[in-house]
């Protein structure tokens, strides 16, 4: 069974597995994060990493729900999905920071710093934990 079929049984996307269980880190990486920018500088500076950690949890989501709506279209829409999409995921992020710099008063050296740094910690979790097996329940061979 490939994941475009477990789709059409009703089961969660491997895909959108994968990128609950990193949101899920994010619950303890998160707090993590913003406490050290916090005691670095200040309250504007742990505000500004957790809407940093926000934006990755997001971008996180969204990749997800991108990439397992586009195997449900087909394997070339998933390929497409995956390389454009990454672009395309990097290019909100830096839409959104931008926005939300120009919007709201934020710190944003901490905000920067703190989405990269998150987002790379959340990334490197995610693919130890794969490439050790130790996530279960993502069916690759079924």
């Amino acid at each position: 069974m490939t994941t475009g079929e477990a789709n059409e049984l009703g089961t969660t996307p491997v895909e959108t597995i994968i990128a609950l269980h990193t949101v899920k880190r994010a619950i303890w990486v998160g707090p993590l994060v913003v406490a050290a920018f916090w005691l670095a500088g200040g309250f504007d500076a742990g505000w500004a990493a957790a809407v940093g950690v926000g934006v990755v949890v997001g971008n996180f989501l969204l990749a997800g729900a991108m990439l397992s709506l586009a195997l449900r279209v087909s394997l070339a829409m998933y390929h497409a999905a995956a390389l454009f999409g990454f672009f395309l995921r990097l290019g909100l992020i830096m839409g959104s920071m931008l926005l939300i710099a120009a919007v709201v008063s934020v710190d944003r050296l901490a905000f920067g710093l703190a989405t990269v740094i998150t987002y790379m910690v959340l990334l490197i979790l995610e693919s130890v934990a794969v490439a050790r097996g130790r996530e279960r329940d993502v069916d690759w061979t079924s």
